[in-house]
């Protein structure tokens, strides 16, 4: 899939930033001709500054918030033929210089968001930036299992196709945080691109976000998003079908399918030790929500970590590792099992299972992910095996 550079619009969205857009535009015509700036409602006579550049405008009456200026990009560019917009700040941190590394990233993975991730290493940034920019990549990783370097940075390459296909309820700051979310979830690569940015000192530096009003945003965006990513329905996909349930009853055929969704065995293999070993812990009524946040947090299929979860429910798995639990305490297998000790005993049993269970656990987990790692290489094997057949047969033909 080849993209032309005329497919790729240069958004800046702008508020109440007229001391710096100006320098910012001019530097971005000079590495792209195509630029679109979205007035966000702005009070200090915003795109005024650039009146005589070439250069389309977009004004909103009131401000929507940057992820609704983003948005009515989006919308523009769809509307005059383009693939994918460039977004960058004009607050004049990012470098329009940086353009063309973006440009080429689309061209090698043009279904990818790309995303700019900032040097900090010799600048003196805010320390709260720093947090920010940590706390946002770790909440990405537990949601969907995906790591960035940046998460935070509005310098960014989007596919069209994410705002065609998927739906947002946030518009404002933590737009952008949602927008990775949905995208990864949908089967969209995310991938960084390496920037420069520039911190102004402190007196200059010109910031709209609200630290209370914006973190409760974010926090609350972040709950929703952790809740919807352990929802047992699948994800709408945009670049490729979801990997289809695990199901003990054809588990032959099941792999099958997991290798179809280029899973490599060992993946699977980790998926089901996974599960096997989160089953094997008395996490009593919340296993499947600790199995889904492990896998989803280790990039794992959640199908196959829940299936294998399952095998360990009770009686055999807990009364194994109650067992051993009661050995490692008294030296002895526990041999009376009445209404007393399991009854009035209970909390001990539980002891005891998760006693058990820190043997027994990693020693099934082992045992279960070599299983399915050897069964996924043979279907792999077996798999390929006809296509070499047929290719010795073409070439035996010519």
């Amino acid at each position: 899939m080849a993209i032309d550079s005329a497919q790729i619009l240069v958004v800046v969205p702008v508020y109440n930033h007229a001391a710096t857009l100006r320098d910012v535009v001019s530097r971005c015509l000079l590495q792209h001709p195509t630029v679109l700036v979205v007035d966000d409602g702005s009070s200090d006579g915003g795109a005024d500054v650039i009146a005589d550049l070439d250069v389309a405008v977009l004004h909103h009456a009131v401000n929507r918030g940057k992820g609704a200026a983003l948005l009515s990009a989006a919308d523009y560019a769809r509307q005059h033929g383009m693939s994918h917009i460039i977004t960058l700040d004009a607050d004049g941190q990012h470098f329009p210089e940086d353009l063309p590394a973006f440009v080429a990233a689309i061209g090698r993975h043009p279904l990818a968001i790309h995303v700019g991730r900032r040097d900090f290493t010799a600048l003196k940034v805010p320390r709260s930036s720093r947090f920010g920019r940590e706390f946002s990549n770790f909440w990405l990783k537990v949601q969907t299992g995906h790591r960035l370097g940046d998460v935070q940075s509005g310098y960014r390459a989007y596919p069209l196709i994410v705002f065609e296909h998927l739906q947002f309820t946030d518009c404002r700051y933590s737009f952008e945080v949602e927008v990775l979310v949905k995208a990864s979830w949908a089967g969209v690569p995310l991938h960084d691109v390496d920037i420069r940015v520039y911190y102004a000192p402190g007196s200059e530096r010109i910031s709209h976000f609200d630290k209370w009003r914006d973190n409760l945003r974010l926090s609350w965006l972040n709950t929703r998003l952790c809740l919807r990513s352990i929802a047992p329905w699948p994800h709408k996909r945009l670049v490729k079908k979801a990997a289809a349930p695990f199901s003990w009853r054809q588990p032959i055929r099941s792999l099958r399918r997991l290798l179809a969704q280029n899973i490599s065995p060992a993946r699977l293999a980790m998926a089901m030790a996974v599960g096997v070993l989160l089953g094997a812990l008395p996490l009593i009524a919340c296993h499947t929500i600790a199995t889904l946040f492990v896998a989803g947090f280790f990039g794992l299929n959640r199908y196959l970590a829940v299936a294998a979860g399952n095998l360990c429910m009770p009686p055999l798995v807990p009364a194994l590792c109650i067992e051993v639990g009661h050995y490692l305490r008294y030296g002895r297998w526990l041999i009376d099992i009445n209404l007393e000790t399991l009854g009035a005993q209970a909390l001990q049993r539980v002891y005891e299972w998760f006693l058990g269970s820190l043997l027994v656990g990693p020693g099934l987990a082992f045992l279960a992910g070599i299983i399915v790692y050897i069964l996924a290489r043979i279907l792999v094997g077996s798999r390929q095996q006809p296509v070499e057949q047929r290719a010795a047969c073409s070439e035996q033909g010519e």
